[in-house]
């Protein structure tokens, strides 16, 4: 832990930081300031800062003061590392598709899918990125994990067939029936309602066992509950629900899902309250609980993490591959390529073997750094000598071979695979034609793709409709669209942000702004965050702050808490617009968000209070 922790020390905090006193002093007065130019707050404060995660409690205050110094440990080379890593929400595996539907969307609960799946005969499960990030956790008896090849279950095919979408009804008739219901088939129907992403017939589903008594429920039972009425109904009625789980249930699996789900909604506060209820009770600190609030602030604060690790020391807590995992991309994203070297050492010296998943993390790194030589060694590394042998590389490779531009090499990777290709090394293959401009390769393997399998979702199509969004090819775009509306397919948020991407790269901003505000009202289904970002930058580059700031408010009626890459691009329209943004201060201490180095200096072009030598001279 001590040589992990050591990896860090080249990257102390160079930016604005916050002030850790590291001695749990609840009483201690602090005076904390903020400098810049002339502007200046001066508070005090009688608790702990927010940045400072105590072994025995972490904080969390929303009256938060800040101060300009340079003294706290940080997994980021920039402190405003989080803007890079946020672009990929979408990448990163749709996280945002399993976030909390609207209070008033409850009452559809049977409904709330947001993309169709494929065909049953498909033969890879794809988990959502919360499932993967997860895996340590333990909230699935009643749905173990299951094999990646399974059976549609014949539970779950009764309960879509019975009218008037009554799960209830259709558990009744199926008890009736005489059909048997034993866990094997229970979970197997709970794995495919949550394959579908169809929580609120899951959520019925399990409300109907306990009220049965059908199975006999388990600490893990609950559990899934638990992040089954989370996303469906909400943390607070998911919080609510556990205080009806008997005592001698309610562990720490309980509290350790809904940590994983307000983690996955980029809930901060809940978060951080989540683990403070947890040390409250007196459940140790887990490798688990460390990698979601690393995996939080990665995604938010990445100043924190160096707190978190500072944590697993004190409580003595082993890094795990997920935790190494988070680590080398975090200093992969802030271009800190000698930091992820040295945390790469420091897994394979602890003897936790680097997966593929971590090397690739490592390649696409070097690739973008421009360490073309490091980006091959590890690519051939992953081949392991015999591509045919390895063919489970190959959808990983794919897209990394096309990031260095090697046309060769995606096509020798290619022709492993073409013979009979998996769903993945298709969307792989068509993501990778597309990186090197190649349309007409990417449209020749989405074909092949759709020949292959019966019915492809919209998470299918949006692979190519990004492609065509890349290259601007916005008819090509229209006309796939068209395409999956014919064939029956949802038209949901995915869909949304490739349309959204191709408007805007065909220069119809207000196309595309008009298409994501009538998408949102008329669907249950809200729009993806990196939606509304790509709408918001472009109206920031114009400088159009009335508009920037509609697009702020819209997010925030859609749910998404605001994130500094917000406050970034909104300040820019008004520092394009030559004008200031009065009471932005205020604004973002209400949010919680501190300023980081480039932000503050886009405020300090801003400050209408600045002092220049004209205004000396005038004064």
């Amino acid at each position: 832990m001590w040589a992990l922790r050591r990896a860090s020390l080249p990257l102390r905090s160079q930016a604005f930081n916050i002030r850790s006193s590291r001695a749990c002093c609840a009483n201690l007065e602090l005076p904390i300031t903020y400098g810049q130019g002339d502007a200046c707050f001066h508070e005090s404060c009688k608790s702990m800062p927010d940045g400072c995660l105590s072994s025995k409690r972490l904080y969390y205050t929303t009256q938060v003061s800040w101060n300009f110094s340079v003294d706290r440990r940080s997994f980021s080379s920039q402190a405003g590392a989080e803007s890079s890593g946020e672009k990929d929400d979408l990448e990163d595996g749709f996280s945002e598709l399993e976030t909390l539907p609207s209070a008033e969307a409850s009452q559809h609960e049977d409904e709330l899918i947001s993309e169709p799946e494929l065909s049953e005969d498909e033969e890879e499960v794809e988990p959502s990125q919360h499932e993967l990030e997860l895996s340590e956790n333990g909230a699935d008896s009643i749905e173990k994990r299951s094999p990646r090849k399974r059976n549609v279950s014949e539970l779950f095919k009764a309960i879509l067939a019975f009218p008037a979408f009554s799960v209830h009804g259709a558990l009744d008739k199926w008890v009736k029936a005489g059909n048997d219901l034993n866990r094997a088939e229970i979970s197997l129907a709970m794995f495919n309602f949550r394959k579908r992403q169809m929580f609120g017939r899951a959520l019925q589903l399990s409300e109907w066992l306990e009220e049965h008594k059908q199975i006999e429920f388990v600490e893990r039972d609950y559990a899934s509950r638990v992040d089954l009425i989370a996303k469906v109904r909400g943390l607070y009625k998911a919080e609510k629900y556990i205080e009806t789980i008997p005592a001698s249930f309610r562990g720490e699996v309980i509290y350790r899902t809904l940590l994983a789900y307000a983690v996955s909604t980029h809930n901060l506060k809940k978060s951080e309250e989540i683990f403070n209820k947890m040390k409250d009770l007196e459940f140790p600190v887990t490798p688990f609980t460390c990698n979601q609030l690393l995996l939080l602030y990665k995604r938010l604060d990445k100043k924190k993490m160096a707190d978190v690790l500072l944590l697993m020391e004190k409580e003595n807590v082993k890094p795990t591959a997920f935790t190494y995992k988070l680590l080398i991309d975090t200093k992969g994203q802030s271009n800190d390529m000698t930091g992820m070297d040295q945390i790469y050492e420091t897994m394979k010296a602890e003897g936790c073997e680097p997966d593929i998943t971590v090397k690739a993390i490592l390649a696409k790194h070097y690739a973008a750094g421009g360490l073309k030589e490091k980006a091959e060694a590890v690519l051939k590394d992953m081949e392991g000598g015999n591509l045919k042998e390895n063919r489970w590389a190959c959808q990983a490779l794919l897209p990394l071979y096309a990031e260095l531009g090697q046309v060769d090499e995606v096509e020798r990777v290619w022709k492993v695979c073409e013979s009979n290709p998996r769903l993945q090394e298709f969307m792989a293959a068509i993501k990778a034609w597309g990186m090197l401009n190649k349309i007409e390769e990417a449209e020749a393997v989405f074909e092949k793709m759709s020949n292959t399998f019966k019915k492809l979702s919209s998470r299918h199509y949006y692979v190519l409709l990004k492609v065509y969004a890349n290259g601007k090819k916005l008819t090509k775009g229209k006309d796939l669209v068209k395409r999956m509306a014919d064939n029956k397919c949802d038209i949901g948020p995915l869909t949304w942000d490739a349309l959204v991407k191709l408007y805007v790269e065909a220069g119809e901003l207000e196309k595309a702004d008009s298409m994501l505000q009538k998408a949102a009202q008329t669907n249950r289904k809200k729009p993806l965050f990196n939606s509304y970002m790509t709408i918001m930058e472009q109206y920031s580059k114009k400088g159009d702050t009335h508009n920037a700031e509609k697009m702020f408010y819209r997010m925030r009626q859609a749910g998404y808490m605001a994130r500094l890459r917000q406050f970034q691009t909104l300040i820019q329209a008004y520092i394009n617009a030559k004008t200031s943004p009065y009471g932005i201060w205020e604004r973002m201490k209400a949010d919680n968000i501190f300023p980081n180095k480039s932000l503050l200096a886009q405020l300090a072009q801003v400050d209408p209070f600045k002092k220049t030598a004209a205004s000396d001279l005038l004064d």
